[in-house]
């Protein structure tokens, strides 16, 4: 048992570590509205 807990603790500081490596990253969820960070499509694109 106690083999499972050092194994999630180890695994917990590992990707820990590595999301602090990565940079920029918003852990904030789902963005909705004006502050949502990906354009959307053109209109003409689109209709093609």
């Amino acid at each position: 048992m106690w083999k499972i807990a050092v194994g999630f603790a180890v695994f917990a500081a590992l990707a820990l570590f590595i999301l602090s490596k990565g940079g920029d990253i918003d852990m904030g969820g789902e963005k909705h509205g004006a502050e949502a960070t990906h354009a959307p499509e053109p209109a003409a694109a689109a209709s093609k």
